[in-house]
């Protein structure tokens, strides 16, 4: 999978609490591991546990529920779910001794990938949910809470974002004035390191009217900027309407020409990307909608053809130079980040310099470059010639070297120059506020700069190790 990966406690649960008894509330602590879809789910997980009576806490030791939202796109990802879940226990132990229950939960991609051996290792958990069976949660607390233990990892028949309650509008407004926004989930593509296949499933794309309807509630609680994701968003599809009411079938740029037509609705944003999911009309959409930022994240994993083969990526190093040819013609303005993977199974000395070559012919403003890990399950763990983890180590250094070169090469070229900032939090430091650039930086502003969700103009002063520094223009 390509989203960028994180790990966070994610307390966003909904304070509305409904079914509990007198004097009681229920409490739960949610930690999220992984991508940013994670970091949706988790939030959406929330809303369904706001309408069972739970509202959070960034307390562990006060949860009744406790919920580990596993990302295994890593390598050990399933034994730093199993070490955390150890001390969980010992927690839930002593919340037994002094007679309160402790519910534990294990949901995401480590819960579909592993199911029933989760409870086999770990006793203390009582409930393994998928990441596509979320919205069932009340329904399989009440029959955790009634004794048994549950693992619940097929793949649903019907729409859980139908059968996901609604967050309250104070709760939107809570989050911020950015938020994520999930178009599609799954992927087709069958990269041969890859285990989204297996833990997301097929690809599944949700219909133009959710979506929308769903942005605009965002939009209505003062949401300025919106991230479409998907394992593969750009492979997003489905039937909209024309102005004249006649239904034909949308891709992610038609899609993104009707968002920007929301009121308030300041800002878009998607990812990731699929080179060949990249079409006219999307490409479009970056040259014509000024609400479209420009910045893409569009992974190519390696430069030599030899490995992308291998991967099954399906293009190649000059097929995707290619494209962003097109793509930065549209887009003089646009910012490129990528993802790639050093040292996968054969990768020779040759194929690591045509990757850095790559790199130094696209010049990225940023990107995410790991050491390849086998994923059980994937074509990839039992291919030959793997790579000595000190070679995959220093030519990982190598590469990083770089594209840290790159990404503040490019902060650098921005001092000096007039751009919008949207401002979404107050800042570490007394006296700051954080905003966002159009290409993803963090911006430091004085706190009377403007007021969160202001959009300003501001004049870049110097840059930071990850972030510019600005005044008022």
């Amino acid at each position: 999978m390509d989203l960028n990966t994180i790990e966070r406690d994610d307390i966003d649960a909904a304070g509305q609490g409904v079914a509990v008894p007198a004097g009681a509330t229920r409490k739960v602590f949610i930690k999220t591991y992984g991508c940013q879809m994670n970091v949706y789910d988790s939030q959406r997980m929330s809303d369904a546990l706001a309408a069972d009576g739970y509202t959070a806490t960034d307390a562990i030791g006060e949860a009744d529920l406790v919920l580990l939202n596993t990302c295994h796109i890593r390598e050990k990802a399933a034994e730093k779910v199993y070490s955390e879940l150890g001390r969980i226990r010992d927690m839930k132990a002593e919340r037994a001794g002094a007679g309160r229950e402790m519910l534990v939960g294990v949901a995401g991609c480590v819960a579909q990938a592993e199911g029933a051996e989760i409870i086999r290792r770990s006793p203390a958990v009582d409930l393994v949910i998928g990441p596509q069976t979320y919205h069932r949660l009340p329904d399989v607390l009440a029959r955790v809470r009634g004794g048994e233990k549950i693992v619940e990892t097929d793949y649903a028949v019907e729409d859980k974002f139908e059968h996901l309650p609604q967050p309250r509008r104070a709760e939107l407004i809570k989050r911020g004035v950015t938020a994520f926004l999930t178009v599609q989930e799954g992927c087709d593509k069958f990269c041969t390191f890859c285990v989204v296949p297996y833990t997301r499933g097929s690809e599944v794309s949700r219909p133009v009217a959710q979506i929308v309807a769903e942005a605009e509630r965002l939009a209505q609680a003062g949401v300025r900027e919106v991230t479409l994701l998907g394992q593969n968003v750009n492979a997003w599809h489905g039937l909209g309407q024309t102005k004249g009411g006649k239904t034909e079938e949308w891709g992610l740029g038609r899609l993104l020409f009707r968002l920007a037509e929301i009121p308030g609705l300041a800002r878009l944003r998607y990812t990731t990307s699929h080179p060949r999911d990249m079409d006219d009309e999307l490409i479009a959409a970056h040259r014509d909608l000024p609400s479209l930022m420009p910045y893409l994240h569009l992974p190519v994993q390696s430069g030599s053809d030899r490995i992308l083969k291998a991967m099954n990526r399906r293009h190649t190093a000059k097929g995707y130079l290619k494209l962003l040819d097109r793509i930065r013609t549209a887009r003089p303005d646009i910012a490129l980040s990528g993802d790639f993977i050093v040292g996968f199974p054969g990768e020779t000395e040759a194929d690591f310099e045509a990757t850095m070559e790559l790199v130094r012919q696209v010049n990225y403003a940023s990107a995410f470059s790991f050491k390849y890990s086998p994923r059980p399950g994937t074509p990839g763990a039992d291919m030959p010639d793997h790579v000595p983890e000190t070679v995959k180590d220093e030519r990982l250094q190598r590469l990083q070297a770089l594209l840290l070169k790159q990404q503040q090469d490019f902060g650098s070229s921005l001092v000096g120059s007039t751009i919008d900032t949207l401002i979404e939090k107050p800042g570490r430091q007394a006296g700051q506020k954080v905003g966002r650039s159009p290409w993803l930086q963090p911006v430091i502003v004085d706190e009377n700069a403007g007021e969160i969700g202001d959009i300003i103009k501001v004049r870049i002063t110097k840059t930071g190790y990850n972030s510019l520094f600005a005044e008022l223009a």
